[in-house]
């Protein structure tokens, strides 16, 4: 029996950034998502975001593909969004996401800058950040 404990990142925003996951919805649409991940085997430690991202930590289990993973949370919740009747337009999400591994050290800074998207971003534009976060992972 393979022990694997991956930890990864992963943060995807909403098509062309629309700010469509408004704080009335937001958290309905994480509570969802974090049930529909539970479902399907993956372990969503934490989730958060603003109005138009999510942030996830998230940790795979051996035979799970990171890409996998990302498409079921992002398929499915796109699905649920627009049947749901929360939003008054078609929602979707970008096709790309970020994402990177999280050191077992760095997973309580990761949570807590995770759950603290809305304050965060009172000061730091996402595309600045999402810049940043290319750069410190060496996406130049």
């Amino acid at each position: 029996m393979p022990y694997v404990k991956v930890w990864v990142h992963v943060v995807w925003s909403t098509k062309n950034r629309q700010p469509y996951l408004h704080s009335q919805i937001r958290s309905k649409v994480f509570e969802h998502m974090r049930f529909n991940a539970k479902t399907k085997g993956i372990h969503m430690d934490v989730i958060g975001g603003h109005k138009d991202h999510v942030h996830c930590l998230i940790s795979l289990n051996p035979g799970q593909s990171l890409g996998e993973c990302v498409q079921l949370m992002k398929g499915e919740s796109s699905a649920w969004i627009n049947n749901s009747g929360l939003s008054r337009f078609k929602f979707r999400w970008q096709r790309d996401y970020f994402a990177v591994s999280v050191g077992r050290d760095q997973i309580g800074n990761v949570r807590r800058y995770i759950l603290r998207q809305e304050e965060h971003h009172k000061k730091v534009k996402f595309t600045d950040e999402f810049k940043a976060f290319l750069r410190r992972a060496g996406f130049n």
